[in-house]
């Protein structure tokens, strides 16, 4: 019997194909055949046949089906505990046939490869699973033809490396045209061009592709192309293949101790052998030696993924932290494949459609840690087949087996042996060998947990005088009564760390149980200083002796728990009083709310002075040199500052909650952190209720309304602004009056009523004139002239402008003069004086540029292209297009690049007014 799947799924027995049935019968026949040999259970096969939600009697209808196959099949088609299997040859299925040969070929010399990876792509006969329904099937029909992508792509550099030219370039051009932006396919048809004598050609593809990736990501050639560039230039008659640059290598130290665990080592490189694209979902408890286990395979295996190793932990089992989120993880992806900051996409569905493709055709291991849901790791999936995916977590993570193919490992305690080996390593053979019978009662204490075993060692370790059974005795007597940390843990493990204790000084138990309580997943000595009380040199050496204890782990000069370690201290930080915890909880929150104060204002120095209450006596904020450093603090300290709001609204200090949000807020913008501004001015405005100033109130609502309009919500903004206004006029606070009515014009203007912008934008200059405050009059005024610009007043317009540039140049605020220029443009624009609109417009470019303002140079860059283009100056409109472009692309602004893309293509062509 042959299986045929890769195109016009079909089996042919004796010579003579088999009838298969309905499209349903062949999808279970299918869900089978992709893992022949291993078994798949009944809800697994209800779920690649008929999705999430199976109709009632699915159950019933499949046996129905299983039980055609089995007849059709002769008795293939097996049942077997567990499930179903289909126990057929797997050279007899050309799926697993193509997979051996393109392996092979991957070990063999460019000749060999060759000859292996033409024979693998034969197999192919059209599309896979042809005739099988159904998401799961759509799903594998896709990820067969990455597959088979690969392998051509594979191939094509083979031929490159022994020399073929003209015979690649028909199908690679197809290739091109088909996806015109993939660099490697690029580089591919450049030396194939070159190879063939046409370098001609090939320079002229290089700079076609140049500008396509110019104009529509607004970014160069990678480093790698623009390099096949140069070779071809000099005339290198052999051009090194393209590769990918830079190589991430962001896999953390292999564990040094690691032993045992063959058989979970060989079922995980078995599985890499048998499918391009592995999904492991390891399994377990905490403390089993998931991670131990997939760093260490990872390690081995390293090799195998030349183009790099991407880590990130999802602190999925963090017992008091949230897990990273998908965008957050997206984030530290690209920025290691080489993204610059402010070039990564703002929405996440933008971050994983370039993280898909940077990964594309790369052979790159991924190793996604501690994930707690199958949403949080699906974004992070390359879609390329090329790249092997190992996931850790203690759920099974069912969609990810169905939906993507995973393989699920689950690990359990160490047996007798691997426990005995551990401890070994840990001691030395020879000590172990000494005292047989005491390396098996502590094997038989720790319950076989590698982390509770490699604690004990630690103690031993550093104890080389102390015989092992003394060190049995006295772990022995602390009992192991059940007490286990969750219900997935053993009770060892408590009674190993409570063991640990014992060691320690008061103050260094102290520590610890702080330690467990603390914000944020990990910590820094300025931040233990206040946490404790301590000096900074004894808080330093409380840490390294906690380190020695292997209760802390230290990367550079942050300090991290494992997650079951941290869960024990902070039962421990419970036996404390009351008053010594709530304490240590608000000298920190101090610390971390007054030094976000700080780094808030070396941020932004002209925003309106808001100060918490001082810090508890002691704390003083962490110094910072500049915005840079304040900047850089902030991205360290990000996670941990949003934990310590929370903290705090639990211990009930509400202006403490109020002014991280306040805080935040600056840092939240320029990031493009916009949910998790909502997030924290939410907190602030559940915290507001309970402050007895009505101004704060107020504030709430006009900070929170704000941080709705950035995130697109104008609606919910609309409410909140309306809300801060009328208790403003209640309350008769007239400044917080000006304010919300300027808010609202900013709101109104984002829901396209320009007029009811203009009405309140008067209404705010009005209140700022009768408080006097001129700074806030100038504002006042360019928001009037803009809205007036907006709606066609121009002299009005530029009456408030001029006005409020004065004032903005009198007082020396260069942000609101730079803003006033651009309104400036837009009116001079709009008149016919399109030379002195350019001059305005590049005034304001300069002005914001000189203060980093990324963000109103694009739009001003924008605005710019238009006066050129009525001057007939096309060459210096389309360069002010092509910069506002690629920094559109650059922040994710992409409906403003779509715009400024078609204002490019209509260059030449009569085309209507900008706004």
């Amino acid at each position: 019997m042959e299986l045929v799947l890769l195109g016009g799924m079909a089996v042919l027995a004796g010579g003579s194909e088999v009838d298969l049935g309905p499209a349903r019968q062949r999808c279970v026949l299918a869900a089978l055949a992709v893992d022949a040999g291993q078994v798949v259970s009944v809800d697994r096969l209800t779920r690649r046949v008929w999705g999430d939600e199976p109709p009632q009697r699915a159950r019933a209808t499949l046996l129905n089906y299983l039980s055609r196959l089995r007849l059709l099949l002769e008795g293939s088609v097996a049942r077997r505990p567990g499930g179903y299997a289909l126990e057929a040859d797997r050279f007899a299925i050309d799926l697993f046939r193509f997979r051996d040969l393109r392996d092979r070929a991957r070990a063999e010399d460019d000749r060999q490869a060759a000859d292996l990876l033409r024979q693998a792509l034969e197999l192919w006969r059209g599309e896979a699973l042809t005739g099988a329904e159904g998401d799961w099937a759509a799903d594998e029909r896709d990820r067969l033809h990455h597959e088979r992508l690969a392998a051509e792509r594979d191939l094509t550099d083979v031929l490159l490396r022994l020399g073929h030219g003209e015979d690649l370039v028909a199908p690679l051009t197809a290739r091109c045209a088909r996806w015109p932006l993939d660099e490697h396919l690029a580089g591919q048809l450049m030396q194939a061009l070159h190879h063939a004598g046409r370098t001609a050609d090939a320079l002229a593809h290089h700079r076609r592709l140049r500008d396509r990736l110019v104009e529509q990501l607004g970014t160069e050639p990678g480093a790698a192309l623009r390099e096949l560039h140069q070779r071809i230039l000099a005339a290198d008659p052999a051009p090194a293949p393209v590769t990918s640059e830079p190589v991430p290598r962001q896999l953390p130290a292999p564990p040094r101790w690691f032993t045992g665990r063959e058989a979970e080592f060989a079922h995980l490189s078995a599985a890499r052998a048998g499918t391009t694209m592995l999904i492991s979902a390891i399994g377990g408890t905490g403390g089993i030696g998931k991670t131990w286990l997939a760093l260490a395979w990872a390690h081995r295996h390293a090799a195998r993924f030349p183009d790099g190793q991407l880590f990130v932990d999802l602190r999925g089992f963090h017992p008091s932290e949230q897990p990273v989120t998908p965008d957050a993880a997206l984030f530290g992806f690209l920025t290691a494949l080489g993204v610059s900051a402010n070039r990564v996409p703002v929405d996440l569905d933008g971050k994983a459609a370039l993280y898909r493709s940077l990964l594309a055709g790369q052979r790159m291991l991924v190793l996604l840690d501690n994930a707690a849901t199958s949403e949080q790791v699906i974004p992070l999936l390359p879609g390329s087949p090329s790249c092997t995916v190992l996931i850790t977590g203690r759920s099974g993570l069912v969609s990810l087996i169905d939906r993507h193919g995973a393989n699920h490992l689950r690990l359990d305690v160490l047996d007798g042996g691997d426990a005995r080996a551990l401890l070994a390593a840990r001691l030395g053979e020879a000590r172990a060998a000494a005292e047989p019978g005491a390396v098996k009662e502590l094997v038989e204490l720790c319950g076989g947990y590698p982390l509770a075993l490699a604690i004990t060692a630690r103690h031993a370790a550093v104890h080389p005088s102390v015989p092992l059974a003394e060190i049995a005795a006295e772990l022995r007597e602390l009992g192991l009564e059940m007490f286990g940390l969750d219900t997935d843990t053993a009770s060892c493990l408590p009674s190993v760390l409570s063991w640990s204790l014992r060691r320690l000084t008061d103050e260094q138990r102290t520590t610890f149980a702080l330690l467990g309580i603390c914000p944020g997943p990990d910590t820094t000595l300025a931040a233990v200083v206040p946490l404790t009380g301590l000096s900074p040199a004894r808080a330093r050496r409380a840490l390294t002796a906690l380190e020695d204890a292997s209760l802390v782990s230290r990367t550079h000069d942050r300090y991290v728990m494992h997650d079951l370690v941290r869960h024990y201290a902070a039962t421990v930080a419970h036996e404390l009083p009351n008053d010594v915890r709530e304490s240590a909880l608000a000298r920190v929150m101090d610390f971390y709310l007054h030094t976000a104060h700080a780094a808030d204002r070396l941020l932004d120095p002209y925003r309106e002075l808001m100060c918490p209450d001082p810090p508890v006596q002691g704390v003083h904020p962490h110094p910072l040199a500049g915005a840079a450093t304040a900047m850089a603090w902030f991205e360290a300290e990000h996670t941990t500052l949003l934990a310590a709001q929370r903290a705090a609204a639990d211990l009930g200090r509400h202006q403490v909650v109020w002014h991280f949000a306040r805080a935040l807020d600056t840092y939240h913008y320029r990031r493009g952190h916009r949910v998790e501004a909502l997030v924290v001015w939410e907190a602030a405005l559940e915290a507001s209720s309970h402050l007895p100033d009505a101004t704060v109130r107020i504030r709430t609502y006009r900070y929170l309304g704000s941080a709705c309009t950035r995130g697109g919500l104008q609606e919910a903004a609309t409410r909140h602004l309306e809300r801060a206004l009328a208790l403003a006029v209640r309350q008769g606070i007239t400044p917080e009056q000006a304010h919300a009515h300027q808010a609202l014009g900013t709101t109104w203007e984002r829901r396209g009523d320009n007029r009811r912008a203009l009405d309140h934008a008067r209404q705010a200059l009005r209140h700022y004139r009768t408080l006097g405050n001129q700074a806030w009059v100038a504002d006042g005024l360019n928001a009037v002239g803009w809205f007036a610009a907006c709606l066609g007043d121009f002299d009005t317009a530029r009456e408030h402008c001029l006005a409020g540039l004065d004032l903005h140049r009198e007082h020396g605020y260069a942000m609101g003069e730079a803003s006033t220029w651009d309104s400036l443009g837009f009116i001079a624009h709009h008149t016919g004086d399109h030379l002195a609109s350019v001059d305005h417009y590049r005034k304001a470019e300069a002005l914001f540029g000189a203060h980093g303002h990324t963000y109103e140079v694009a739009n001003t860059l924008d605005n710019r292209g238009w006066p050129h283009r009525a001057l007939g100056q096309h060459d210096e409109a389309r360069a002010a297009w092509r910069e506002a472009l690629r920094m559109y692309r650059d922040q994710g602004r992409d409906e403003a690049a779509d715009r400024v893309c078609r204002q490019l293509d209509s260059l030449g062509q009569p085309i209507g007014k900008s706004k």
